[in-house]
C-alpha cells in the first residue's frame, strides 16, 4: 500500500502545506526534530513508549520514488496509527524544522503494511542524495500524538531517468524539431593543442571521455557514458557547418558515413535548454555490439536511423543521404575512438563564441518545453 501521493499544483490563497493536506488527506503538523526537541505549540503529547524503527531499508529507488521498510519491537506495536518520515536533501539534513509556509519535509502517513512507497516529484529529484529518519506515532482522541524516538538516519540517492522518462523527453523534443535539412559531415571543434596531443599520445586517434553533467539532472548518460562529442548542424543558407564555435578554432571534419551508417545504432540521450530560446538534443551513435551500444541499449530509447525527427541516414540512388533537424541544436556523441586520418583538421575563419558552450551547462528547470513532470 502506498503512502499518499503528493499534489502536483498548489494555488493561493491556500498555503502550500494546506493544499497538500486538502488534496491528499495528509496530516501536516509541527514535529519533533531528530533530537527529540519539540517545536512550540507542536500539538504532540509527551513521549510515551512506542517501538522505535530500526534496521531501515530503502529499496525500489527511482528518480522520484522509493520504498521504505524497517523492523520494530512487538511491544505496543498495535498502538501505532501513523508513521512520521523526515526526508531531507543530504546537504540540508540539519535544516529539518517544520516551517508552516514551506513545503514540509516531514511526511505523515497512516500506518500501512511495510514496505511503503513514498513518491512525489515536488520534493524528490533524480540523482540526488537524501537522508531519511522515521518515528512511529499514536494519534490520541484529542488529536495529539504520542511519538517514539527518531530512528537512525539513513542516506540514499535517487536514480536517473528511466527509459519511460526519457521517452517523455523524446516526445517533447519531437514537437519542436522542425523540418529536416541535408548534411554531409560531422565536425568537432577543439584547440590546436588537443589535436597535437591526440597525435603525439594517442596514436592519432581521438579517445572517448566521460560525458560532463550538462543537460537534464536525471540524464543517465551524464558522468557515465564515454564518447566523443560531434556537431552536425548546418547553416540554412549554405548547407555547410557554421564557421563560429565555442570550443576552439580548429575543426575536425569527417564524412557522415564514416560515423553513422547501417552498422551503427542511434539513441536519444537528452533534451534541454539553458535559459535561452533555443534547445539542445543529445543523440548517441554507437557501433553495433560495442560497449557504448550495450550501455545505451539498457538505458536510452533507440531511434530508427532511417525514420526519426532528429538525424537520419538512408540510401538514395546507391548513395547514403543524411538529414538533421533544423530547429534544435544537435549534440552527437560517438562512443568509439576516431582516427584523425579519417577526416581533416583545419582552422575555422569565424569567432569563438564562448556563450554557446554547453560544458556542464545547467538546464532551465522552469522551461515548459523541455521539462517533464518528475523530479528535476
Amino acid at each position: 500500500m502506498e503512502a499518499p501521493r503528493l499534489a502536483h499544483t498548489m494555488s493561493s490563497p491556500t498555503s502550500p502545506c494546506e493544499e497538500v493536506i486538502k488534496n491528499l488527506s495528509l496530516e501536516a503538523i509541527q514535529l519533533c526534530d531528530r533530537d527529540g526537541n519539540k517545536s512550540q505549540d507542536s500539538g504532540i503529547a509527551e513521549m510515551e513508549e512506542l517501538p522505535v524503527p530500526h534496521n531501515i531499508k530503502i529499496s525500489n529507488i527511482t528518480c522520484d520514488s522509493f520504498k521504505i521498510s524497517w523492523d520494530m519491537d512487538s511491544k505496543s506495536k498495535d498502538r501505532i496509527t501513523h508513521y512520521f518520515i523526515d526526508l531531507n536533501k543530504k546537504e540540508n539534513k540539519n535544516s529539518n524544522k517544520f516551517k508552516h509556509k514551506d513545503v514540509p519535509t516531514k511526511l505523515v502517513a497512516k500506518a500501512v503494511p511495510l514496505p511503503m512507497t513514498v513518491r512525489g516529484h515536488w520534493f524528490l529529484s533524480p540523482r540526488t542524495e537524501y537522508t531519511v529518519a522515521v518515528q512511529t506515532a499514536s494519534k490520541q482522541v484529542d488529536g495529539d500524538y504520542v511519538v517514539s524516538e527518531w530512528s537512525e538516519i539513513i542516506e540514499f540517492c535517487t536514480a536517473d531517468y528511466s527509459k519511460v522518462h526519457l521517452t517523455q523527453l523524446l516526445e517533447k523534443a519531437e514537437v519542436i524539431a522542425g523540418r529536416m535539412l541535408k548534411l554531409s559531415v560531422f565536425y568537432r571543434n577543439q584547440h590546436k593543442e588537443y589535436f597535437d596531443y591526440t597525435r603525439e599520445h594517442h596514436g592519432n586517434a581521438m579517445q572517448p571521455s566521460v560525458k560532463d553533467n550538462s543537460g537534464s539532472h536525471g540524464s543517465p548518460i551524464s558522468g557515465k557514458l564515454e564518447g566523443i562529442f560531434f556537431s552536425c548542424n548546418t547553416e540554412f543558407n549554405t548547407g555547410k557547418p557554421p564557421q563560429d564555435s565555442p570550443y576552439g578554432r580548429y575543426r575536425f571534419e569527417i564524412a557522415a558515413e564514416k560515423l553513422f551508417n547501417p552498422n551503427t545504432n542511434l539513441y536519444f540521450g537528452d533534451f534541454y535548454c539553458m535559459y535561452t530560446a533555443y534547445h539542445y538534443v543529445i543523440l548517441v551513435i554507437a557501433p553495433v555490439g560495442s560497449p557504448g551500444d550495450e550501455f545505451c541499449k539498457q538505458r536510452l530509447p533507440q531511434l530508427n536511423i532511417k525514420d526519426n525527427k532528429f538525424l537520419t541516414c538512408d540510401e538514395e540512388d546507391g548513395a547514403m543521404v543524411y538529414h538533421h533537424a533544423q530547429d534544435v541544436i544537435l549534440e552527437v556523441i560517438y562512443t568509439d575512438p576516431v582516427d584523425l586520418s579519417l577526416g581533416t583538421v583545419a582552422e575555422i575563419t569565424g569567432h569563438q563564441l564562448m556563450s554557446l558552450s554547453t560544458a556542464n551547462a545547467k538546464k532551465d528547470p522552469s522551461c515548459k518545453t523541455c521539462n517533464i513532470s518528475v523530479g528535476r
